[in-house]
């Protein structure tokens, strides 16, 4: 299988490469990574399943959608492809260092570049994945709708599918009800999002530029990046003070924190189970409690 994959790779690529991969890449929970020598140094090689390079195609079109904004540094997509029962997307090599407080305020004010990338609607080109879970991306003129339909209700959907039923179905869908009121002076703007900012999908290079990958990206209130980035452990506190120094955010902001965040909670719930859905349903009693539900 190797020698395959790197003759697909070799074509793919147009350049020589090693027999076999130097080595494993670990860190994602999805794909197998590998770091893979060819003639002109070492290339980032994502292997999955056949069946799973409409994927890899949707991330490729999600870096190359983040890198024509040229905010933040995002790996170049070099090729893609298929071999025997594996689909695979080559990304540029980039070696990592170690963050700073420094970086992470130079990452807020990047990111904030980022989000002021926009389109005239909510969506995307094209669906994506959250995870390995489908995201659908349909543009749509209205966000709430777009949040609603999309992303959340979505979910919910997926979860009755798993055999989540009952008081998290129920309240959720009294939720879905009543979100408007979380946006009755609010209008977000299209800012172009990453769409699964946690800890793990940014880093440092060696020359102390913040970098950005595995994105889910799709045009969306940009508060829901910086939602994510406080849900799995926060980012640094010069991380927010410069994004903000740089681009405030809506004094409410605070108030939709777990409304975004519910959207990854349920998708974890739906790919994981465990103890996301007491999670869920402690941020849907939250926000229905501020609802005045």
């Amino acid at each position: 299988m190797p020698g395959r994959l790197a003759a697909a790779l070799a074509g793919s690529l147009g350049r020589q490469v090693s027999p076999e991969p130097t080595g494993e890449v670990h860190g994602g929970c999805i794909n197998t990574c590998w770091r893979w020598d060819t003639e002109a140094g070492p290339v980032f090689v994502k292997q999955a399943a056949a069946g799973s390079l409409p994927m890899l195609e949707a991330e490729r079109d999600g870096l190359l959608e983040l890198r024509q904004a040229e905010a933040v540094r995002v790996p170049a997509p070099l090729a893609i492809g298929t071999s025997d029962e594996v689909a695979f997307l080559a990304l540029e090599w980039i070696d990592f260092g170690l963050p700073s407080p420094a970086i992470e305020a130079r990452f807020g004010e990047q990111l904030a570049s980022l989000h002021r990338h926009r389109a005239a609607r909510y969506g995307l080109g094209r669906d994506n994945t959250i995870g390995s879970t489908p995201q659908p991306n349909g543009w749509c003129d209205d966000w709430v709708r777009f949040f609603r339909e999309r992303r959340l209700a979505f979910q919910f959907d997926l979860a009755a599918d798993n055999g989540y039923a009952g008081r998290l179905q129920d309240r959720g869908r009294r939720l879905l009800e009543v979100m408007d009121v979380f946006f009755s002076a609010y209008r977000p703007a299209p800012s172009l999002l990453h769409g699964d900012l946690w800890g793990g999908n940014w880093g440092v290079d060696t020359a102390g530029r913040p970098v950005i990958y595995d994105p889910a990206a799709y045009y969306g209130d940009r508060e829901a990046d910086i939602a994510m980035t406080r849900l799995f452990g926060e980012f640094g506190a010069r991380f927010y003070a410069a994004y903000v120094a740089t681009w405030p955010l809506d004094a409410a902001a605070g108030t939709r924190r777990d409304l975004y965040n519910l959207y990854h909670v349920l998708n974890h719930l739906n790919l994981f189970g465990g103890g996301y859905r007491s999670q869920a349903e402690g941020m849907i009693d939250k926000l229905l409690a501020a609802a005045g539900q």
